[in-house]
């Protein structure tokens, strides 16, 4: 798949301050390490509907992410799947009497609109699970021939299952990124697509790999008969193959910890004997409504292309959700885009002025708190100073609104 247009990403004076994240699956936040090439998978959308809030503020967490580690003076191999073969996408596509391949085609093509109007920089390989079939049933195969995977005792549909055990072997047990304990699995499998209540499987949590052909779904010819991938393995494929194991950042939102990550990760390191997967698995908090849970079900999604359309700024979006930290769960109210707004444009007016106050000071504050866990919020408040103190008393320093205009550019996306 293309990704959506990039944006230009201005240099800034001296050097970005190294990465400090809090890591899921240790509960620490602790430095990010990357090599001359930073390397980052974060889970796309299964492209069923437009993109929510939820996930706006989810990408914008890790686009802050890639513009930190770019300042930084390394080159970032991003990669983001698109899930564009799974339940979600057939239910809706059967509900709306659609066809399921334009269904996905089209709300991906939305999607990329989406990113592109917030400024979000793009990944280097946009990948479909359609067209990573064939790497995605060569990895079921070596699971299932080192004894990793399984087929379900089910004469009808022998569907191949991954051994949640299966990392036993190397000495890593299972549950590593999220630590969670089995009931919970089991629950949280129940309620995020797996099927802990199928009789013929091992264990109750063990994931499906590969699906045989049902009446009336779409299938693919494979050395493993006829079928379609389950939903982590493709995340697994797609990521070792373009990335390698002990890539930098696994990401996406909070809800991804399970059973999504951890089994992506265990099938990685089945396959590959390496552990982590990833050496740093960041998840972003849950977007609500007027204090209530955002969801599909509640039909009470806020959609950036309804926005859009409305005549909202994205950049009024932009700014809205990184004035919350990303790891928090916060709801979207109408006074917090009025106040997003209100700064925005109390932002363009101090940089429109010829001179301002002194800005290297801020641009320096501003790598200091989002190399702390992306601290958004003090990084917003070094500029609303920075903005009131130019604006109100304005200033001697005719090199300041560009310096500010490229620093919020830069570090925060945001173009004034």
């Amino acid at each position: 798949m293309q990704p959506w247009t990039t944006v230009p990403y201005p240099q800034l004076p001296g050097l970005g301050i190294p990465l400090r994240l809090h890591d899921t699956a240790t509960g620490e936040t602790r430095p990010t390490a990357p090599g001359r090439t930073a390397r980052m998978y974060v889970c796309g959308i299964t492209p069923y509907d437009a993109t929510h809030l939820g996930h706006a503020a989810t990408y914008l967490a890790f686009d802050l992410i890639n513009r930190i580690w770019r300042d930084g003076g390394h080159e970032v191999h991003y990669v983001q799947n698109v899930t564009d073969i799974d339940e979600p996408l057939l239910e809706r596509a059967k509900r709306d009497q659609d066809d399921w391949v334009v269904l996905g085609m089209r709300e991906t093509a939305l999607f990329r609109e989406d990113m592109e109007s917030l400024r979000v920089l793009p990944p280097r390989e946009f990948v479909g699970a359609v067209e990573a079939m064939g790497e995605i049933v060569e990895l079921v195969g070596k699971l299932l021939a080192s004894g990793a995977a399984y087929h379900a005792d089910d004469p009808e549909h022998p569907d191949v299952y991954f051994d949640h055990r299966a990392t036993e072997r190397f000495g890593v047990g299972f549950g590593t990124v999220s630590s969670y304990d089995e009931e919970t699995m089991h629950r949280l499998s129940a309620e995020r697509g797996g099927d802990p209540d199928r009789p013929g499987k091992r264990h109750p949590v063990d994931a499906v790999l590969w699906r045989t052909a049902r009446d009336g779904e779409p299938s693919w010819e494979s050395e493993l008969g006829l079928g379609r991938p389950g939903w982590h393995v493709e995340c697994t494929a797609i990521a070792l193959n373009r990335l390698g194991a002990g890539f930098d950042v696994q990401g996406g939102g909070s809800d991804l910890i399970f059973p999504h990550h951890e089994f992506s990760a265990a099938h990685g390191e089945a396959l590959t004997g390496q552990h982590p997967f990833a050496r740093h698995y960041s998840h972003t908090g849950m977007i609500g409504l007027d204090g209530a849970k955002m969801s599909k079900s509640k039909g009470n999604l806020v959609f950036v292309s309804r926005l859009r359309a409305d005549g909202v700024d994205p950049m009024a979006v932009r700014l809205a959700l990184l004035a919350g930290h990303y790891r928090e769960d916060r709801s979207w109210t109408d006074p917090m885009l009025a106040t997003a707004t209100a700064r925005l444009a109390r932002w363009r007016e101090a940089v429109s002025l010829p001179a301002g106050a002194p800005a290297d000071e801020v641009l320096a504050r501003v790598r200091t708190h989002l190399s702390d866990d992306l601290d958004s919020p003090r990084a917003i408040a070094a500029v609303d100073a920075w903005a009131d103190q130019t604006v109100t008393r304005h200033g001697r320093d005719t090199s300041a609104p560009g310096l500010m205009r490229n620093t919020v550019d830069g570090l925060l996306g945001i173009e004034l």
